[in-house]
């Protein structure tokens, strides 16, 4: 365990237990977390921050997953296969990333948040209103595989800020999901890329366990309790989250760009 202060300690529990109720309801709990454990453990490197982000992140959305799979019907078998694609994805970003230039990136990344932030709010049905009876076919679920697996998978392991986020932006406009299974959805196939990313981080040696393990409690603890309020105040609650969170990435994507360092 690092030596550091019990003031900083418990703020990080804090912040884990918050990121975990935010990856639950909608994605993007590593806006609050990574930044807290930058800012927490100033005398390790940013490998080592984020790997045992994602030994802490696995536990959270492993216990939000199962929460949800209790509570709401859920394809199992397509989240999985979503969530093998996204591996693939994600290690091929992951193998790329440094020969990306992320300013580049970074605003055509914003240009996107904003035009799914403009769509959301002039559609207040988004995502709320009932999913249309047509059934899934094989062609809809390929185009889910390769679009939302690999494609956002691939933005995980290249940059990754925000990918739950888009995970259920992209699972309700392309399978027509409502925001709660979205959410659930959402959380199978952060399991499947947290834990390929954690293999490799642990293969590297770059994961600090001890902190990992009990940050990890309290990001469980905040993940159940946010899979539980989604799924008692439904869609609307989920919507309403959502806005939020993208607001918060956008803001934090443009302090990356124009004002960090």
């Amino acid at each position: 365990m690092p030596d550091i202060p019990l003031v900083t300690l418990l703020l990080l529990c804090l912040a884990a237990a918050g990121a975990g109720w935010i990856d639950a309801v909608v994605g993007g709990g590593g806006l609050l977390l990574l930044p807290a454990m930058l800012v927490g453990l100033p005398h390790y490197q940013p490998t080592y921050i984020l790997g045992t982000n994602k030994a802490i992140a696995i536990v959270g959305t492993t216990g939000a997953a199962i929460t949800y799979t209790r509570k709401t019907p859920l394809d199992i078998r397509l989240a999985t296969r979503i969530g093998a694609a996204a591996v693939a994805g994600s290690l091929t970003g992951a193998f790329l990333a440094s020969g990306i230039n992320s300013g580049v990136l970074r605003p055509l990344i914003m240009v996107v948040l904003l035009a799914v932030l403009a769509f959301v709010l002039l559609r207040p049905a988004f995502g709320t209103a009932p999913a249309p009876a047509e059934p899934l076919t094989r062609q809809r679920v390929l185009a889910a595989i390769l679009a939302i697996g690999l494609g956002i998978g691939f933005y995980d392991g290249l940059i990754g800020p925000g990918t739950g986020t888009f995970l259920v932006i992209a699972l309700v406009a392309t399978l027509h999901m409502n925001l709660v299974t979205a959410s659930a959805t959402a959380k199978v196939v952060n399991v499947c890329t947290n834990f390929g990313a954690l293999v490799t981080f642990a293969v590297q040696g770059t994961v600090l366990w001890r902190m990992a393990a009990l940050l990890a409690l309290f990001n469980l603890g905040g993940g159940m309790l946010g899979a539980r309020m989604a799924l008692k105040r439904g869609s609307g609650f989920v919507r309403g989250v959502l806005v939020v969170v993208v607001v918060s990435l956008v803001c934090k994507l443009a302090y990356d760009q124009w004002l960090a360092g």
